[in-house]
């Protein structure tokens, strides 16, 4: 049995090392909001959005939309929605993943 759980943590260890996953990333939110400033404040200044008032980044419209987690914000990003541009080819995966930490953390700390 120690065998067995000894292998799983090298596995697994050797796995979030290598891998390109929120585990082996360090999180910079002054990035991440220098981001922001640059590329979304013109539709979202303040958390609020200029398109679709109803959809803000404030906490109660990420979650009623389920948008609520590092992952949902970051597909949103890379991808777009309706108005809302894909970042995926003009922002790097560490800009996307900074901002999306930054999004969320303000959403949260309700400090937009």
């Amino acid at each position: 049995m120690r065998f067995l759980f000894s292998l799983f943590l090298s596995f697994f260890s050797v796995y979030t090392l290598s891998s390109n996953s929120s585990f082996a990333q360090e999180i910079d939110l002054d990035a991440g909001e220098q981001v922001f400033s640059q590329n979304c404040a013109a539709c979202h200044s303040g958390g609020n959005n200029s398109v679709n008032p109803d959809k803000s980044l404030k906490f109660e419209d990420l979650n009623k939309y389920d948008k609520c987690s590092i992952e949902k914000i970051k597909y949103q990003v890379e991808n777009g929605y309706g108005p809302m541009p894909a970042f995926a080819d003009r922002l790097s995966e560490e800009e996307i993943f900074n901002v999306a930490h930054f999004v969320l953390s303000q959403a949260k700390n309700n400090t937009w």
